[in-house]
């Protein structure tokens, strides 16, 4: 009980309602998107469909070097993140440790909040924890972007498949290069909320707004963008 007492006096109050805040705008807002997709189609799942057409329509191509380039083009962008991930990761584990100098120039900033060189420590805790979620998903992204390019390259000859197996083939490659997406996503939306974590920097009330502009932006091109009125209004 001491212990925990001792733990909950880290921080302010309003710091552990932040945090709460941020970890269950996270987690919560990741089920609400994936629950929402099924009564109004997100752009991921909108994309997922254009990704079983997009698969369908390979299996009657004779000569597939477009969708194995389409696929390398696709998986060039969790690559460039999963890279960015690791320089940022460096350079945070950098500033962690020469932590007095760096708190020393934030508290030069204006409207940066006074605290404590274990506070100012938990916070760059906080950030390289979601760089690393964010590298280790970008990565699985890649991976399965290859296991799609497998497939794309085992599709059997367009005259020696008929229409079910047309349709079998779009599902499975459909659905694997949908999960690729779906984990390049969450990655990306690990990097959007770090700015939310930026934001802590400066008080707690900074971490709270920011984390609800970032969650607002991102429902907003999720299920209100113009791209996904398009994508849509294209399947008819």
């Amino acid at each position: 009980m001491d212990l925990l007492i001792k733990v909950l006096t880290v921080l302010p109050a309003l710091d552990w309602v932040a945090m709460a805040l941020f970890f269950g705008g996270w987690v919560g807002y990741a089920n609400f998107a994936q629950r929402r997709a099924h009564v109004r189609p997100s752009i991921l799942a909108t994309t997922n469909r254009w990704r079983w057409h997009w698969m369908l329509q390979a299996t009657r191509r004779e000569n597939r070097i477009v969708d194995s380039a389409v696929v390398q083009n696709l998986s060039a962008s969790p690559q460039f993140f999963a890279s960015t991930s690791i320089l940022v990761i460096g350079g945070l584990l950098a500033v962690l440790g020469t932590t007095e100098k760096a708190t020393e120039l934030v508290r030069e900033l204006p409207f940066a909040a006074r605290t404590t060189v274990l506070v100012f420590d938990l916070k760059l805790v906080l950030l390289t924890g979601i760089f690393i979620y964010c590298f280790f998903r970008f990565t699985w992204s890649l991976r399965q972007y290859s296991f799609g390019a497998i497939l794309v390259g085992a599709v059997p000859e367009s005259g020696s498949m008929d229409d079910a197996a047309r349709q079998a083939f779009a599902d499975r490659a459909g659905r694997v290069m949908g999960l690729a997406a779906e984990t390049f996503n969450d990655g990306l939306r690990g990097y959007y909320l770090s700015f939310a974590v930026v934001a802590w920097f400066f008080s707690a009330w900074a971490f709270i707004v920011g984390t609800l502009a970032v969650l607002w932006v991102l429902y907003r091109r999720e299920f209100h963008s113009e791209v996904l009125v398009a994508l849509r209004d294209g399947l008819g």
